[in-house]
């Protein structure tokens, strides 16, 4: 979506023509600007050399709870493209409406959103859909095509290079798949409790996810909602609650220490923490995949 309009921010004026700002010699390649760590990512992937991916997500914040600062709304408004998921930030949304001066990519629309599975969540803003998809790598390897789509007509000079990287993705992301498909395959257990209702996408491994709170990692679960998770801890012998790194652990261990088994880190993967800073995305899914053929016992 190219637009030619002015676009103001605070003291900065900025025309965002039809061309884009890439057409600048002086704007340093190809700019995007990737909503949350996830997109970043894949983004980052794709470009390759020839341009910058800044993320519109501090390291560390959890992404639900974005504000954007004027840097990071500068950075909308100068991006040859902005990769963002509607309906995941509000105040993204809002931001890139307002700013967004070059291309935009909405990643919902193009990898397709599956239906929650269960009920422990808000869906009144999210139409019920789950937007956690970049826990299905098949589904990132679709969005490194759509990207490398946006980016040969951005930079038609390196069409061919945008392809080849989102193909090398691709072919990275379907290798993770299949270490999850034959990791998970023979587990004593499938059901894992977890901290928010961000991992259905797993389910795709055969695993059944009972989160501890809703789509918000703040969200406090009922007296009956944690009644329901410590019958089903008894009766199917789980032995792990899975709590994250971005997300206050209090839940978690409360319920843990109530039902006398431990605790362990299942990432979502919404953004980088202090302790993760040198992982990326395949080796924190990777540590994901440990973590649960630990905790349910898989051969």
């Amino acid at each position: 979506m190219k637009t030619s309009r002015w676009v103001a921010l605070g003291s900065l004026a900025l025309v965002a023509s039809g061309c884009s700002a890439f057409s600048d010699p002086d704007a340093g390649g190809v700019q995007v600007a990737a909503a949350f760590y996830p997109l970043e990512y894949v983004a980052g992937r794709v470009l390759g050399p020839h341009g910058e991916v800044s993320g519109l997500t501090t390291p560390g914040k959890e992404p639900h709870d974005l504000e954007p600062t004027i840097k990071e709304t500068a950075d909308i408004s100068r991006a040859d493209l902005v990769v963002y998921e509607a309906g995941f930030q509000a105040s993204i949304d809002d931001a890139v409406a307002q700013n967004a001066g070059g291309d935009v990519l909405d990643a919902a629309a193009v990898v397709g959103l599956q239906p929650f599975a269960g009920d422990a969540h808000d869906d009144e803003d999210e139409g019920g859909l789950d937007p956690h998809f970049w826990l299905d790598p098949l589904r990132m390897a679709t969005l490194g095509e759509a990207i490398a789509a946006s980016l040969a007509e951005i930079d038609p000079p390196h069409a061919e290079e945008y392809v080849a990287n989102a193909a090398a993705l691709r072919a990275d992301l379907e290798g993770l798949d299949e270490q999850f498909t034959t990791g998970l395959a023979d587990c004593k257990r499938t059901t894992i409790v977890v901290s928010h209702d961000a991992f259905g996408y797993l389910a795709r491994y055969g695993l059944e996810i009972a989160p501890v709170a809703g789509l918000s990692p703040d969200a406090e679960p009922t007296p009956a909602d944690l009644g329901t998770l410590q019958e089903l801890i008894r009766s199917d012998g789980i032995t792990t609650v899975f709590g994250e790194r971005l997300a206050s652990p209090r839940l978690t261990e409360s319920l843990a220490r109530d039902m006398g088994i431990r605790t362990a880190v299942l990432d979502p993967i919404e953004g980088l923490s202090d302790e993760t800073t040198n992982e990326d995305y395949v080796s924190l899914m990777e540590q994901n995949l440990a973590a649960l053929q630990e905790a349910n016992a898989c051969s």
